[in-house]
């Protein structure tokens, strides 16, 4: 991942970031220590062994692979967007 794809994907995590917070803030139940945990560590084993099988393999590039993590957090940001717009009534812009 090249410099600015690393700014953008930062950039992008950090809005995903400010929705999940709150969506918490607002009493979401999904946010439990240990359903966190679980998740999230299953989530990177899981993401981490396919990402690394496809580009040894030929499969993707280190490049094609960077800008669809990018693509991949710009939806999970516009989710997190439409969402919150949705329960509070107004339009949210996160990042």
């Amino acid at each position: 991942m090249n410099v600015e794809q690393q700014r953008e994907y930062m950039q992008l995590c950090h809005a995903m970031q400010t929705g999940v917070a709150m969506k918490q803030g607002m009493g979401g139940n999904e946010s439990t220590p240990k359903h966190l945990r679980v998740g999230i560590n299953t989530a990177m084993a899981d993401h981490n062994a396919l990402a690394r099988l496809l580009i040894s393999k030929g499969v993707i590039t280190s490049d094609e692979y960077a800008e669809a993590l990018i693509a991949g957090m710009r939806e999970e940001v516009r989710l997190y967007e439409r969402e919150l717009t949705e329960k509070i009534g107004h339009f949210i812009r996160l990042g």
